[in-house]
């Protein structure tokens, strides 16, 4: 027995380091693969958790992953703003090279091809059951759409077995769940309308009619009222269907909590994303976190999230699957404050630094529009560590199939396992990061941005954008912060980081053609 339970043991260990690739697909070891859970926020800055800085308020439950796992101080997402960055975890693509990933509307199509390979994809291979709970954003639908008929494709015909999401953002209509291609709760006699474009007539707007909001709109939400607050779009109808703003965050944790007491008894491991909508815009914390940040609803519903969070953490520990379950935490992007409503963000910011001392936030090719939290956490597993290897939220894709023992690539992902589980501090190379459809290179300690046109600052938001009429080129060791353009003293490297920024993002016929 105890040789048989050494050769379990060793093997599990393997296998947690990327595995034997045979052994990995026979059925009968599914169970020694471990549970994937992936935690997704959505417009949390690098400063925003406590063990980053925060200030004026904690965040306990995100700061435990982080003292008991691998803390990454220099891990990105692909871009700076939510859609891209969605695409590029899903599909391990860099999202600049597919054509209208941008933010999306709710009623855009599905943008991921139903050929290609994803990572759910990837994962239900291996034996995986997958599920997505919370925010989608990368369109449903082929088009224009029926919302009282089932909607397809969607994140079920891109390998997720199950789905239980809003369609778009809090702020964007419809503002209603939808379950497996089926909106919630739907009356077919009070069908529902959207448009993006028009108005339904006899609909009042936050625009027309701010004497029915309870929330101020600042720039461009000032459309359809739903629940007091004005939103980006107009909707007709599915009163039964409607969502809570205040009940959002409980509503998803408790599929979380469902979910994982259903699959944990299995011998089946799963994958679920818990793609949250905290802090993103309308910030409406329920009543028991209002006031607890100091900070305003931004604030409070950071502090939900964490809680939300341990949440999650208390349902793996009783299930007894904390010591088999890999918990990744990251944020689509950087963080903004002013974000279409007043909220007293910027107000009672205090000392607190959402970019955690980096420039710029959300929409920026500065450093803070990409560069997020990142912590990955396996009881026994991984071991506390604070990690600067360089990595993003593209490497998912084949790092996990590593984990797995897939051999399915995607085009832009590197295998950077080994430095997720914190056995080693070498992350990937370089990383072309992009933000609203404009580019930059980042490689070892450096990051050139190229000059682009537009204005300096996003006036509506308040955030520097990166634009520049000339080159830029800066130390992160050195100058974290970016404040020293250093390309005028460095004019070989920038030649160098340019041509090998622009040979991988195809644009020059020269460097391709070797």
């Amino acid at each position: 027995m105890k040789n048989i339970y050494i050769f379990f043991t060793l093997s599990f260990l393997l296998f947690g380091c990327g595995g034997n690739k045979q052994t990995s697909k026979s059925e009968d070891k599914t169970h020694l693969k471990p549970n994937i859970i992936l935690v997704y926020l959505d417009d949390l800055g690098y400063g925003d958790i406590s063990v980053n800085g925060a200030k004026g308020f904690t965040t306990p439950n995100i700061d435990f992953l982080a003292q008991n796992g691998v803390n990454f101080t220099n891990a990105y997402a692909s871009s700076a703003t939510c859609t891209p960055s969605r695409y590029a975890l899903m599909t391990g693509q860099y999202p600049w090279k597919k054509k209208g990933a941008h933010i999306l509307s709710g009623t855009d199509p599905l943008l991921i091809d139903t050929a290609q390979i994803t990572l759910p994809k990837m994962l239900r291979k291996e034996g995986y059951q997958t599920a997505i709970i919370g925010k989608w954003h990368l369109g449903l639908g082929q088009g224009e759409k029926n919302w009282n008929k089932h909607i397809s494709p969607g994140p079920n015909e891109v390998g997720f077995d199950q789905s239980y999401i809003m369609a778009a953002t809090q702020d964007r209509v419809p503002t209603v769940y939808i379950e497996n291609g089926n909106v919630v709760g739907l009356d077919p006699n009070d069908p529902i309308e959207v448009n993006y474009k028009k108005n339904f007539e006899g609909q009042p707007t936050g625009k027309k009619n701010p004497e029915l909001t309870t929330m101020k709109w600042h720039h461009e939400h000032n459309n359809t009222i739903i629940n007091g607050i004005p939103r980006i779009g107009y909707m007709k109808g599915g009163q039964s269907a409607l969502w809570n703003d205040v009940e959002m965050a409980d509503h998803f944790l408790d599929k979380v909590k469902d979910y994982i007491k259903i699959n944990s008894s299995k011998k089946q491991p799963f994958f679920l994303a818990y793609t949250m909508q905290q802090p993103h815009v309308p910030r409406t914390p329920h009543p028991r976190f209002v006031g607890k940040s100091g900070k305003g609803p931004r604030g409070d519903v950071i502090v939900e999230a964490d809680w939300c969070i341990g949440e999650l953490i208390k349902s793996i520990q009783e299930a007894g699957i904390e010591e088999n379950t890999l918990i990744i935490l990251s944020s689509d992007n950087g963080p903004v404050l002013n974000d279409g409503y007043y909220d007293d963000a910027v107000e009672l910011l205090g000392d607190h630094d959402p970019a955690g001392g980096l420039r710029g936030g959300k929409y920026s090719l500065f450093e803070a529009g990409t560069h997020v939290p990142f912590i990955t956490y396996w009881k026994g597993q991984i071991h506390p560590l604070a990690s600067d290897a360089l990595v993003c939220q593209l490497d998912l894709f084949a790092s996990l199939a590593s984990l797995v023992g897939s051999d399915e690539m995607a085009t832009d992902s590197e295998n950077v396992l080994d430095a997720l589980v914190g056995k080693s501090k070498e992350g990937r190379q370089n990383l072309v990061i992009e933000a609203t459809s404009r580019t930059a290179f980042r490689k070892g300690n450096y990051v050139l941005i190229p000059p682009y046109k537009g204005g300096k600052i996003n006036k509506k938001v308040n955030i520097e954008l990166g634009n520049s009429k000339e080159m830029a080129l800066y130390n992160l060791k050195e100058d974290p912060s970016q404040r020293k353009n250093i390309a005028q003293e460095n004019p070989q490297l920038v030649e160098a980081l340019y041509d090998e920024f622009k040979t991988i993002r195809g644009e020059d016929k020269k460097h391709q053609t070797k």
